[in-house]
């Protein structure tokens, strides 16, 4: 059975939820019964804020002549976080890739630009898409996920997802439909 006390002079910017070192042997066993009871700090938070931001589905076509290394913007979004303290955004990318037959293969990727910065830079992994040797033309769902936790308080920036052919050998143009860009922010209760 656990005990749980409030600690009204707990400090929350040290929080560190800590557990007694007097953990019970057995979880059913009663205080009464023993001197062996578990007591634990109860950490009471600060609220966090929380934002959600999504961006207008797009369409965009590449046509089947598009040569290597051309890179297509898909989505976009401003995050304002002036209202947050030490926050952390995931991103969410989804779209709809249709492509007649051939071999296709793009990467993905999101890329930052803040206040003051002359050139975004990317945020997270490239992600690669790939169809190799298909006879007919497909339809397939892509979608990854990002996290930034090294955003700054008190700024406003611009995440794009950015596509990258790195080879494109196919009979007809290719369509990426309802390309979206979704973002969860949160700031840390902890600090």
């Amino acid at each position: 059975m656990n005990v749980y006390k409030y600690n009204p002079e707990f400090n929350i910017k040290n929080a560190n939820c800590r557990i007694d070192e007097n953990r019970c042997k057995d979880e059913n066993q009663k205080c009464e019964e023993s001197k062996c009871c578990c007591e634990e700090e109860k950490c009471v938070l600060r609220p966090n804020h929380t934002f959600l931001k999504c961006s207008v589905p797009i369409t965009t076509n590449i046509p089947m002549t598009t040569a290597a290394g051309t890179t297509f913007n898909l989505a976009n979004l401003n995050i304002d976080t002036s209202k947050f303290h030490d926050p952390c955004i995931k991103f969410e990318f989804a779209g709809n890739i249709l492509t007649a037959a051939g071999t296709l293969i793009l990467n993905f990727q999101i890329v930052k630009q803040c206040k003051y910065q002359p050139t975004a830079f990317p945020i997270g992994p490239i992600w690669t898409f790939s169809r190799l040797g298909s006879s007919v033309g497909e339809n397939d769902v892509f979608t990854f996920p990002v996290c930034d936790c090294d955003a700054c308080e008190d700024e406003c920036c611009n995440y794009s997802v950015v596509a990258t052919i790195e080879s494109l050998e196919t009979q007809g143009g290719i369509v990426i439909n309802n390309a979206t860009l979704s973002a969860l922010v949160v700031d840390d209760p902890n600090c």
